[in-house]
């Protein structure tokens, strides 16, 4: 009896370090890791364009509300699995131009490459890939601390270090993680919070983060991150402007 459920159980999983927070929308939630499922796929299938692949079907710009523009990409992936080729579509969609909230126009020009990538998570999430988040476990704390209490099992033992017999030095150590040992997500996190330019921006995205870092991060760094913000509010100035580019 075939097993239709082998592909998603075997992808399914998304360690929390190759996860990031959803920004500028009205809405919270977690992203995975474009790059972190392009290398997912390739460990399931094989190098991209041999065991795997997509393929750009169409895009175009589209009109909006006010005089903004949507970028919109169409995006085929296919792959080989147990001898059969397989084939998914979606679409994404990224703000190509527009008004900010303070007035000032822009143009992104990386609106297409957003909008692939986008669409390639979509697609990649229809057989899938990062399923966990796509049927919102991720909004579980318990399961996302299992996730990260067999990441930080699976992870190799740091070496001793220390002076052999011959008196040599020790090997080098390791590069700590920037700003108080933080974790990817972590670090992804401090610089969000560091690019909040006024009181007024960075004590909104405190209230929006502050639980969303303790789930995905734990209290212990995520308390770490609350203290360089309040250390950071400090020295800003108040106002409504939003946050540095």
């Amino acid at each position: 009896m075939t097993d239709n459920l082998a592909l998603w159980q075997a992808v399914e999983k998304t360690p929390p370090a190759h996860t990031k927070p959803i920004t500028g929308k009205s809405y919270q939630g977690t992203s995975p890791n474009p790059h972190y499922l392009v290398h997912k796929a390739t460990e399931t299938f094989g190098p991209c364009g041999i065991g795997w692949g997509f393929t750009i079907e169409d895009e175009r710009v589209e009109e909006g509300a006010g005089g903004e523009r949507l970028h919109v990409a169409r995006v085929k992936v296919w792959y080989e699995w147990n001898g059969k080729r397989g084939e998914v579509e979606h679409i994404g969609g990224t703000q190509f131009s527009g008004t900010r909230k303070n007035g000032t126009p822009f143009t992104d020009e990386d609106a297409p490459k957003k909008s692939v990538t986008d669409a390639l998570i979509k697609a990649l999430s229809m057989i899938g890939f990062a399923g966990d988040i796509f049927m919102g476990r991720y909004d579980d704390s318990k399961y996302v601390a299992e996730l990260r209490e067999e990441a930080r099992q699976e992870s190799p033992s740091a070496p001793m270090v220390g002076r052999n017999a011959a008196g040599a030095g020790a090997p080098p150590q390791p590069k700590p993680a920037p700003a108080a040992n933080l974790s990817e997500l972590g670090e992804e996190y401090r610089q969000q919070m560091e690019k909040q330019a006024t009181k007024n921006a960075l004590g909104i995205w405190m209230s929006d983060n502050t639980e969303p870092m303790k789930l995905r991060l734990g209290e212990k760094e995520a308390s770490a991150i609350r203290t360089l913000a309040a250390a950071r509010y400090r020295d800003l100035p108040d106002g409504t402007q939003e946050a540095a580019e």
